[in-house]
């Protein structure tokens, strides 16, 4: 019984750390402004990258894959420059969020990186870490749609 216990215990802290974990990722902005301007300033904030989804209803806006060189990127045990094969690929997605008085707009980045897989498919997509420069250019570029539509931030 106390073994049972003990693997419950351990299986409930593992989950909820990873969930923390895959959560970690997001960051928020807080306004004083209505919802419609709210989502139109996130809706500009992202109207570089081409969409995938996008539902005012439910205040979600997710963009569809963009690629990205990474120039300078080497492969195997002799360090080969593979300028064709230098890539990474980044979607974003934001989540417009009505609160008492406030709008809340959290946003992430999903990124995959180009990556010498070996055996047959010798190149394949894998999950990397969000890239610290995109989630800086996307918070500054909302920071500044959001007060070129007259929000004032609350917090950040």
């Amino acid at each position: 019984m106390y073994l049972f216990r003990g693997f419950v215990v351990v299986t409930l802290a593992t989950i909820s750390f990873t969930a923390c974990t895959a959560l970690s990722g997001m960051q928020q902005r807080l306004t004083v402004c209505n919802y419609d301007r709210t989502w139109d300033a996130a809706l500009d904030a992202v109207k570089d990258r081409p969409s995938r989804k996008i539902d005012k209803d439910d205040g979600l806006i997710a963009t569809d894959w963009l690629e990205v060189p990474m120039p300078g990127r080497a492969y195997g045990i002799f360090r080969r420059d593979m300028a064709d094969n230098s890539k990474d690929r980044s979607r974003v997605t934001l989540h417009v969020k009505r609160l008492n008085g406030t709008t809340q707009i959290g946003f992430i980045e999903e990124r995959q990186s180009w990556v010498f897989r070996g055996g047959s498919r010798l190149f394949g997509w894998a999950p990397t870490d969000p890239s610290a420069e995109t989630m800086h250019d996307l918070e500054n570029r909302l920071d500044l749609k959001l007060q070129e539509h007259g929000c004032s931030l609350t917090s950040h």
